[in-house]
Parts: C-alpha cells; structure tokens; sequence
C-alpha cells in the first residue's frame, strides 16, 4: 500500500514492536538484529521483510539507502543499566546500543524516533545524564521529545509490563503527538489468557486452575545469553507465579495432559509449568506468530519482546501525530 508509513527497526528481536507498527500502518524497509536466531524468526514469519544480520554498532545507512528519511526509527533495545547502579561489560554494550541508535538518527533522519526500554530510564535520577545526552543530541537536530511510561497490561497484555518509552519527532510534527491512553477497560488475567491451552490436551482441571489464576502475569524476563536455562524470573516473581499455581522454575514441553493430578498445595514444585508458547501468548504475540530455535532460546526472543498491542499502541500515536498538518 502506498500509503503506508515506512519504518527502519533496530534491535528488532523476535519482532514484536515490528509487529505492532505493521498493524498500525508501518511497513518495515529495514530490521535489524545481531542474533541470528532473532533474524531467522523475523525471516519464519515475513520472508519478504529485509532482515539484517549485523551489529547495531557497525550498520552504516549509506549501504542501505533504502533507509534515509523514513518516517520512523524504532528500537526496542536491551535494558540499559546506569553507571551509577551497575558497572558490568554488558551495561556498557547496552549503553554503547543506545548511543548507537541515538547517532543513527543523524544518518537516517527520520521523522520520528521510537525507544523502548526499561522505566528507570525515564523516572529514575540516575538516568539523568543518559536522558540529559540524549535530549541534547536530538534537540540539536530539530527534534522534541516525550517521555513516558506504559503498563503492558492497560492494552490487553496479561502481564504486569511497565515500559519506558521515549517519542521524539521532528519539531514540526511533535505538537500533534499524545501518548497513547489504554485500550482495555479491565485486565486480563492469567486463567483467562491460558485457559484454552491449558485444557488443549484434555486435562481436567484446566477450568478450576484457570478459575484460580485471576491476577495478570509479572514480568517475563528473557534474561542473559550468559545465564543457565529457561525459568520465569527472579525469587519474588516465583512467589507471584506460585500464587497463580504455577511452578515458575522451568518451562514445560506440553501442557497438562488428562493423567496430570493437580495437587492443589502449596508447593511450586507440585505445580504446573507454562510451555514456550503459553509464554508467547501472554507476551500477545499472535497465535500464528513463530518464534524459532530450542526451548531455552525461544523463550529468550519472547521474553525480551516488545508485546504486540503496545507497538500498535505507540504506532497509532505516531502515525497520527505524522498525518497531522504540520507547525513551522
């Protein structure tokens, strides 16, 4: 369609906020991700999509003309850490990403910048510096910025996600941007997210252990490429998990079958597990969506992701604030 919006998405993971600005209008001219496993899962999907392979850091625009002056730069990058709170060689990576991305506008010079990242990098005084380079680098450039945090949750998401997002648009357009207000009036919990596939292979207590599940889900976290196998996140998160009767430990390969007993107790070690794909749907991914590799690496791309309906969200915004007539 002519009148779609074109967009160059860096970072591009398992392609969730690509996902979500296609649904809201944006055609991708380019993605861009380092793993090749993230580019093969963008690839299992849009085969038709341009997807490359290459670090962030080494990507140069004049190679790909394709990409100068698009309507929007987006990045969903990795959590960046501050200074102050945390000296490690990957928070410097994730620091290094974001300046990256920053100096890329210089080159592409897009109407429109879209950050995705954790919410201290909005709120917290330790940012200050960060977002203070940040600002001053796009100001300089003609844009204005916004900066502001979503809750996955208030967009049908199940799961307690807060996201801090910075909007920055050419001056021009920026008068015309309102960060997106939700979409769902009430959330939607766990029971009711799993429910189905809970009872796909027939296990009788689908219906009760959906019934109990009636909060949305905490964060999912991919964690480190550094890190052992696949489990749901940190010591507190595991006590949220457990509240709902699930065993946040591990994934598990398949969903309850009709042998399963369901113990009822107290124990997480009794309880079941959540599969990959069960992961993938309370991140909002569409059903049909595939997420390639072994288990562990899967659940890895879905847990790093930007959930769909928040990218459509942050793209209908966009998309409006660009349509509208412009200020000199």
């Amino acid at each position: 369609m002519a009148d779609r919006l074109g967009f160059v998405d860096v970072c591009a993971g398992a392609g969730g906020l690509a996902s979500g600005l296609e649904s809201a209008g944006f055609s991708p001219v380019l993605l861009l991700d380092n793993k090749r496993q993230a580019c093969e899962t963008l690839l299992a999907n849009r085969p038709h999509w341009n997807v490359v392979c290459e670090d962030l850091v080494d990507f140069l625009p004049d190679d790909h003309p394709e990409t100068l002056d698009v309507d929007l730069l987006s990045a969903g990058l990795p959590r960046v850490k501050a200074s102050a709170a945390v000296r490690r060689t990957d928070s410097e990576q994730e620091l290094r990403l974001l300046t990256a991305t920053i100096y890329l506008v210089h080159s592409i010079q897009p109407r429109a910048l879209l950050l995705e990242n954790l919410p201290a990098l909005v709120e917290s005084p330790a940012y200050a510096d960060i977002r203070l380079f940040v600002e001053a680098e796009l100001s300089h450039l003609g844009y204005r910025s916004c900066w502001f945090v979503l809750n996955a949750a208030d967009f049908g998401v199940p799961q307690d996600r807060k996201q801090g997002i910075l909007v920055a648009l050419k001056k021009e357009w920026f008068h015309a941007f309102t960060p997106p207000v939700p979409t769902v009036d009430e959330h939607v919990p766990v029971g009711r997210a799993l429910r189905r596939t809970m009872a796909a292979r027939g296990w009788p207590d689908a219906d009760a252990w959906a019934a109990q599940a009636i909060a949305v889900a905490p964060t999912l976290v991919g964690g480190s490429d550094n890190r052992g196998g696949a489990d749901l996140g940190p010591s507190g998160t595991k006590r949220a998990w457990a509240r709902m009767g699930v065993n946040a430990g591990a994934l598990a390969d398949e969903v309850p079958g009709p042998e399963y007993v369901w113990p009822r107790s107290d124990d997480p070690a009794r309880m079941p597990k959540i599969t990959v794909d069960q992961a993938a749907l309370l991140q909002s991914f569409p059903s049909e969506w595939q997420v390639t590799g072994r288990k562990t690496a899967r659940y890895r791309q879905i847990g790093h992701a930007t959930p769909p309906p928040v990218g459509r969200a942050l793209g209908d915004a966009i998309a409006t604030a660009l349509g509208a007539p412009v200020h000199t």
